[in-house]
């Protein structure tokens, strides 16, 4: 009773009063009944008691940002299956909670209903609903619901009318299942609104009942999203998106286009998760250009440019993916523009900072895989230079540091490319460092287990830069140590599995220099068994087709140290289709018309005519050069081809 009380207390007050309790029992005592019998609020409470200090004050922080009762947060907290989230997961999964209660509480304080009996069903789900007994106030609107649905029934000229209020009160049971996280429940909730809608026909709605119904439409599409259900999500915003364009037909709200405009991002990021990359570029292109239309209209409304940047960078993004670098480099450059001008009006807001920091990273990619090596550098220490005073503005935000973190790392690959290892090394030194550090305060976060992972396999190639071989494969086994942990936790998980790859082909690489020949071939086959599988899981997706082409090369320079001609022949012919058909997709891509330049070097050791390989060999090498795509750390392979067609022309003579 006295531990009730206490909590009470604790959370009447928003956290603000926790009387002490002083008791020598080593755990709760139930004289009565057990616990499991005990009020839904009841069990809250008794709940409470035993969350961590740390995880109070995270739940005080999100509840006063958000202005809500503490128990609402605790519940969701408490209900949902949590243990296994990072602390900044967990994070974005309470703010999520908060942001639900926030809505749908909002919803029940100005929803209105002619019957008395409803309205008073809402309002005491409303007082349950604040005091986290989510299961209880999801029953007080079940009865509500119940009153509306049997009047429909016996009254036909109640029938639209309760039909509507009845899709009200449902979306409010939606809105209650969210703020508990229970998506299961919420989109049953949310997808008996629609087929409510649906019996009633085709009516005029009023505007509160046109607008709820793009709300649950939007709601169903996040969720479906959320529990990656991406057809049924692609549903949802096809129907927001169709219900929105009818309305922006005969509606002079700007807004309404404003949201048209945004249901075609959603749908578009729907049509990217499925491979749809036409599709998605037309719906983020349509997004551009209503939006373009408004933006005129109201130069002075901010969000709305906001919007704007985001279409551009969508289109950036599906550009970028389809090959098209030139034309992705100026959506980015536009996006640009516009965040410049947003962070300039409203220096303190942090997240337009981030944004820009995000379209630099962007531009400096595209630049660094055109070749343009100066372009990148530059775009890439902008990045950083936001990102470091952002971090120093607020040293505890996990965020900003591993935002840090990311851009030395960044800069560390850049430098790697320009025949740079020392700085490289000093880079990379610096993101690692910081990643420890964030480790140690969140242990259980497998995103930073992977940080670390990334971390001391980029060491481990600076120091190959340097011929440092014993501290290459110590780095390399460390990183590989982490990777394996990681992807033995989650078989399913591709990501990992192809960073389990790469960190046994570092080793290998080690190894072969090393003259362990046998160690470095067992490891390169195994690295190949996860790149096949990847490789086939997704034929579309490049870096994977790539690793597969590298892992290949890697197996069949083993396989001629060991005599195997024909098994080196084979792989290197396999790794030479992939190259080629890489280098054809994007002619644009200095990274992948150089791969194919070193597989035909490669190839060249078993071919019939060595001669007429690294002539083609040359001859895109030079072009890559005179078009001002080759790195300097690469013009050695024009000497080294020069001199190896030298020699097979003394040869013949």
């Amino acid at each position: 009773m006295l531990t009730l009380v206490q909590q009470e207390v604790y959370d009447l007050s928003r956290g603000k009063q926790l009387p002490y309790v002083e008791s020598g029992l080593p755990q709760l005592f139930f004289a009565a009944s057990a616990k499991e019998k005990l009020p839904e609020r009841e069990r809250l409470l008794l709940a409470m008691a035993e969350v961590t200090p740390a995880m109070r004050g995270e739940v005080e922080k999100i509840a006063s940002d958000a202005d809500m009762p503490l128990a609402p947060l605790y519940g969701a907290l408490i209900s949902s299956d949590a243990g296994h989230l990072s602390a900044d997961s967990l994070n974005a999964r309470l703010r999520e909670a908060a942001d639900a209660f926030v809505k749908v509480r909002s919803e029940m304080q100005t929803l209105g209903s002619d019957d008395l009996r409803v309205s008073a069903l809402r309002r005491q789900a409303e007082e349950q609903l604040s005091l986290g007994a989510f299961d209880a106030a999801r029953k007080k609107l079940a009865e509500a619901a119940e009153i509306d649905s049997v009047s429909r029934n016996a009254l036909k000229a109640n029938f639209v009318s309760r039909t509507l209020s009845e899709a009200a009160t449902r979306y409010l049971s939606g809105g209650a299942a969210r703020a508990d996280l229970d998506y299961a429940t919420a989109i049953r909730d949310y997808e008996s609104v629609l087929a409510l809608y649906g019996e009633a026909g085709q009516v005029v709605l009023s505007l509160d009942d046109a607008d709820r119904l793009i709300r649950t439409l939007d709601e169903l599409g996040k969720l479906y999203t959320t529990v990656g259900n991406i057809d049924a999500a692609g549903r949802a915003f096809e129907a927001l998106q169709a219900d929105l364009e009818r309305r922006s037909h005969h509606e002079t709200d700007p807004n309404v286009k404003r949201d048209f405009a945004v249901s075609h991002v959603k749908l578009g990021n729907v049509r990217m998760a499925q491979g749809n990359l036409p599709s998605a570029l037309q719906n983020y292109e349509t997004a551009k250009t209503i939006l373009q239309g408004l933006t005129e209209a109201e130069p002075d409304n901010l969000e709305w440019f906001g919007d704007l940047a985001m279409a551009d960078d969508k289109i950036g993004n599906v550009l970028a993916t389809q090959g098209d670098l030139a034309g992705a480099a100026e959506v980015y450059q536009e996006s640009l523009s516009i965040k410049k001008q947003l962070a300039a009006g409203e220096p303190d807001r942090a997240e337009l900072q981030r944004d820009l920091t995000i379209t630099y990273d962007e531009i400096g990619h595209l630049a660094h895989i055109a070749g343009q090596l100066d372009n990148a550098q530059a775009a890439y220490e902008e990045s950083l230079k936001v990102r470091l005073a952002l971090a120093a503005a607020n040293p505890g935000d996990a965020d900003r540091q591993r935002d840090v973190s990311v851009s030395h790392d960044t800069i560390g690959d850049l430098l790697r490319e320009r025949g740079d290892a020392a700085g490289a090394l000093a880079a990379y030194k610096e993101g690692l460092a910081i990643v420890k550090q964030l480790a140690k305060r969140d242990p259980d976060d497998t995103e930073l287990k992977r940080d670390l992972s990334v971390g001391n396999a980029k060491i481990g190639n600076a120091l190959s830069d340097q011929q440092n071989w014993p501290a290459a494969l110590s780095a390399y086994r460390e990183a590989l140590s982490q990777a394996s942990a990681l992807a033995a936790g989650d078989p399913n998980n591709t990501e990992w599995q192809r960073d389990l790859s790469v960190c046994i082909e570092k080793v290998a690489g080690v190894l072969a220099i090393q003259g362990d020949h046998k160690g470095a071939l067992k490891a390169y086959l195994d690295s190949y068994a996860i790149a096949q599988r990847l490789a086939k899981l997704d034929p579309a997706n490049s870096d994977w087709q790539r690793d597969l082409s590298i892992t290949l090369s890697e197996v069949a320079t083993l396989r001629l140290r060991q005599r195997d001609v024909r098994g080196a022949r084979q792989a290197l012919q396999d790794s030479l289709a992939i190259r080629e058909k890489l280098a054809r997709s994007d002619p644009d891509n200095a990274t992948w018309q150089r791969d194919l330049v070193v597989a035909y070097i490669d190839y060249a050791q078993v071919a019939k005519d060595p001669k007429a390989v690294l002539s083609k060999a040359l001859d895109m090498t030079l072009e890559l050069d005179r078009s001002g795509r080759l790195a300097p750390r690469h013009k050695v392979m024009i000497k080294f081809l020069r001199e190896r067609l030298a020699r097979i022309e003394a040869r013949r003579r």
